[in-house]
């Protein structure tokens, strides 16, 4: 059977249709059940998979040299120092020559205003599908994981469910603002009661913000912005705290650092935790700065799932991978 979905790039998950991206998260939960089985898996035997890295990464990485592994390609890991880039090779030259050597190319660069722009350009120069690993605008493979890991812990009909992204506190550095973008963005196609908080200069981007607001309207659901965090947390079902950069307000280093030192008390804490559902899930895309994010008893408490979370990025890109650079299969 023909694959409908065989050479669709993957860089933004409202690219892809609602059906679309559930059954893509069907056929993660089959390569799961496969993977506990050890059941073989080479979808993609002998092809290969371009990683090209402008950022640090631990997940994400690994994730995809295991599913590539998994599926029977091979990996090729590739960071821009090892490379031309900075010597001239352009993006279209990296989409014109590396899709002419394998059969896809995934790339994380998040340098602001540049990664999505960048990543793009590559795969209007590519004839082979072309992934985002993550960028400034968007990680979808991200929020994929995530939405799979509320399927299996919340169900899969998010209807009344109050799904609450907060800023966090952390100290490590600026922080993308692609999780809580692509999180919320593919969380409001499912009907849920979304809630999003963080300090006035944590904004998120206006056009993503209305992007949100109008798939509510379309899929039902609420969508709410609030600058309490502990107020928010109150009845949630799902939680997910975590730090960004106020990037929308500011893209100069040392004034971010600045601002966000002022908000040290936003902290994900047993007290909070307590507002929330009995069976509420605390979510984390991580790392996570231990102490200022987020407390050790809750991270690694009962309600945490971000080790689920993290599993799950190897399955969804799995899934991914094999569907649109699978010509002839089917699950």
């Amino acid at each position: 059977m023909k694959n409908k979905f065989f050479g669709h790039d993957f860089i933004n998950c409202n690219d892809w249709s609602k059906k679309e991206l559930v059954t893509a998260i069907d056929v993660a939960l089959k390569l799961k059940k496969k993977f506990y089985l050890k059941q073989p898996t080479q979808y993609l035997l002998h092809q290969t998979l371009f990683l090209l890295f402008f950022f640090a990464s631990t997940r994400t990485r690994t994730s995809f040299e295991a599913a590539m592994d998994h599926l029977g390609g091979n990996p090729h890991d590739l960071t821009v120092e090892t490379l031309q880039i900075n010597h001239g090779d352009t993006s279209k030259e990296i989409g014109k020559i590396l899709s002419s050597y394998g059969q896809g190319i995934a790339i994380r660069h998040c340098d602001w205003k540049i990664g999505n722009k960048y990543i793009n350009e590559v795969a209007n120069n590519s004839n082979k599908p072309v992934f985002n690993m993550q960028c400034d605008i968007y990680h979808p493979f991200q929020a994929m994981a995530d939405l799979m890991t509320i399927f299996e812990k919340k169900g899969k009909k998010l209807k009344g469910k109050k799904i609450v992204m907060s800023w966090a506190y952390a100290k490590s550095y600026s922080k993308p603002i692609s999780v809580p973008q692509s999180f919320l963005l593919l969380l409001s196609l499912f009907g849920a009661d979304l809630v999003l908080t963080h300090p006035q200069e944590f904004k998120l981007m206006p056009k993503i913000i209305n992007e949100i607001k109008q798939n509510t309207k379309t899929y039902g659901g609420t969508f709410e912005i609030t600058d309490n965090m502990e107020e928010v947390f109150d009845n949630a079902d799902v939680v997910y705290p975590k730090s960004w950069g106020p990037l929308v307000t500011t893209p100069d280093q040392k004034e971010g650092k600045k601002i966000i030192s002022q908000y040290k008390d936003w902290i994900c804490d047993e007290k909070k935790m307590k507002l929330t559902k009995k069976d509420a899930i605390y979510m984390h895309c991580l790392p996570a700065d231990r102490g200022v994010e987020v407390t050790d008893e809750v991270i690694d408490g009962h309600q945490s799932v971000v080790y689920q979370q993290a599993e799950n990025r190897l399955h969804v890109q799995k899934a991914i991978l094999a569907l649109t650079m699978g010509k002839d299969i089917s699950f």
